[in-house]
């Protein structure tokens, strides 16, 4: 005879009042859902479309900002970025404190070459900077030469009527 191992599991300590194939199913508790169910992606398109009768979205898509075909040059991408001003006093400022402005005159100055944008860029913006200085009014003095000795005389004479007394404390 074969051997029986020892368990803590103690068997029935008394008899069942029903037998075990008649008893009745009991309740079975309901199980906490955690989280989305299998294929809420697509399900939740389905049923937004039923509710609602619109076009079926698929939520994957991302963004649906257009895309140009046709690819940009730099020409084309400084003139998109063309800046209002609130009057010609402002935009005059502008110029002169471009750096982008400063950098190629400065290169021109040097008599270094640069690429046909750029000149077309400084060609712009100069004119632009002429017809804002005769709108406001604003001419060069150098358009009439001084002579270098009436120069002299005048810083001079400039020079000479200074009061010291008037710097001191």
């Amino acid at each position: 005879m074969a051997r029986q191992k020892k368990s803590r599991k103690v068997g029935k300590i008394g008899i069942s009042k029903t037998p075990s194939n008649v008893r009745k199913p009991t309740e079975k508790r309901s199980k906490k859902h955690l989280g989305k169910p299998a294929g809420s992606r697509n399900n939740e398109a389905q049923t937004v479309n039923q509710d609602s009768k619109k076009i079926n979205k698929d939520p994957r898509h991302g963004s649906k900002k257009p895309v140009s075909l046709i690819a940009e040059t730099k020409a084309q991408k400084s003139a998109a970025k063309t800046v209002k001003y609130f009057s010609p006093n402002q935009e005059l400022a502008a110029i002169e404190q471009d750096p982008r402005l400063a950098t190629l005159l400065d290169k021109i100055d040097l008599g270094k070459k640069i690429a046909r944008e750029d000149q077309h860029y400084v060609n712009q913006t100069l004119a632009r900077h002429k017809v804002l200085c005769e709108m406001l009014g604003l001419t060069e003095e150098s358009e009439k030469p001084i002579k270098s000795s009436e120069q002299q005389t005048d810083l001079y004479s400039q020079f000479e009527s200074i009061n010291i007394n008037d710097f001191k404390d």
